[in-house]
């Protein structure tokens, strides 16, 4: 009999993953055919809904949440390999800091305005409560939109250099406020855990240094094995993601902070000069382990909860436009100098770019389900809106781009 439910569960979970690397299969070709307006990650959250619980039940998580885990921490390992540092400590990270706090603060606010409202479900604790929202509602994906930008020839633009200082800055944010708000500790507490969370982040970066400082054959020989059946460099940058997100779930932070934190601590050990170590790293996440989280996050929503009040599902979409948006694009409004942008249509799309969020907003709601401080409904809500930031504002964003003169000269880097 034990030996019969076994091979049911491993039959289910094989059956699920047959679906979710189907759908990860044919996502981009759809994505291709719609000439990329529809992204990539949309259509994957799309079909995770479809073979999910909440739809046809095709496919459920279980088996999957770990591979699912890994996706995530790929791609906020990626989004942090990719952040150049210097966006984050000049004037152009000063600001992209300011219009993030104000972002809370607006988010904050209106959550706070229309929750008796729109009668949200949230638990007991009020205040914590109105925070999680909030911070759902000043992310920047980031990760997501690193491949976007790229398809796009954005990348290396001052238009994308600029999205890549907000994007940091709108998922470092809601992760650090994750960290401090939503947790049953004292915000001293907290605090004292993240900073013991830092000095075990940067012990990890700099024990690598020391033992190939100290034992150089270590480093020759980690060259020699970067190809073949060993790929050792991809194994021990695997080792550094693992580690990082142990560590932040042993202090009880959010695995996306140690997620994030391997990646700036994998550009600072061996920078862009080793190119192969990323392509490597793409290769994993794109090819094999995000495709996998978004389709299992997806998977999550409940169409029906999102059917029953699609007026909370618009609202929390302009919740989003206005709190993200608003003051990013006020920033390079009024605070125009050779590191801002010009042209206002780019100073737009800026502010399209930054709105977009996605993967926060499932670690957020994930976190706030399990401590009851929002019902599952809301949850659905939330990513649900998110996912249409996704598909509505990297499009809105092209659609200006455009409509740009191609001889305007900020258009380039």
């Amino acid at each position: 009999m034990i030996l019969a439910e076994s091979a049911s569960t491993d039959t289910s979970v094989i059956v699920s993953l047959f679906w979710i690397v189907l759908i990860a299969a044919v996502c981009p070709l759809l994505s291709r055919l719609s000439r990329g307006y529809v992204p990539d990650a949309v259509l994957l959250l799309v079909f995770g809904i479809v073979i999910g619980p909440h739809a046809l039940d095709w496919a459920d998580r279980t088996g999957i949440d770990m591979l699912s885990q890994l996706g995530l921490g790929m791609l906020f390992l990626l989004a942090g390999y990719e952040l150049d540092p210097k966006l984050l400590s000049g004037r152009t990270g000063r600001v992209a800091q300011l219009s993030w706090a104000v972002s809370l603060l607006i988010a904050w606010g209106s959550v706070a305005l229309v929750a008796t409202t729109l009668a949200l479900g949230l638990g007991e604790a009020g205040f914590t409560a109105h925070i999680a929202i909030a911070i759902t509602l000043t992310s920047t994906a980031l990760g997501t939109l690193l491949p976007i930008l790229k398809q796009a020839g954005l990348d290396n633009t001052r238009l994308g250099r600029a999205v890549m200082a907000h994007g940091a800055v709108g998922e470092l944010g809601p992760v650090l406020a994750m960290s401090l708000l939503l947790t049953s500790r004292s915000f001293g507490g907290a605090v004292i855990v993240l900073v013991l969370f830092v000095l075990a982040a940067l012990l990890i970066a700099a024990a690598p240094q020391r033992i190939l400082a100290r034992v150089p054959g270590i480093g020759r020989a980690i060259g020699e094995m970067a190809g073949g059946t060993v790929q050792l460099p991809v194994r021990v940058v695997v080792l550094l993601l693992v580690s990082l997100m142990t560590v932040a779930a042993v202090f009880d932070l959010d695995v996306v902070l140690g997620a994030f934190a391997a990646g700036l601590i994998l550009r600072r050990l061996i920078g862009p000069e080793h190119p192969h170590v990323g392509k490597s790293l793409e290769v994993i996440g794109f090819g094999v382990l995000i495709p996998i989280f978004f389709v299992t996050s997806g998977m999550n929503i409940d169409v029906s909860a999102v059917a029953s009040k699609p007026g909370t599902w618009v609202v929390l979409v302009l919740a989003i436009a206005i709190a993200r948006g608003v003051p990013v694009w006020f920033s390079a409004r009024y605070l125009d100098d050779e590191h801002f942008l010009n042209n206002p249509r780019e100073r737009g799309q800026l502010a399209l770019f930054a709105a977009t969020g996605l993967p926060i907003i499932v670690a957020v709601t994930e976190v706030a389900v399990s401590s009851e401080l929002i019902s599952a409904a809301l949850a659905s809500t939330l990513v649900a809106a998110g996912a249409t930031t996704v598909l509505l504002f990297p499009l809105a964003a092209r659609l200006i781009g455009k409509s740009t003169p191609a001889s305007d000269p900020t258009t380039t880097s």
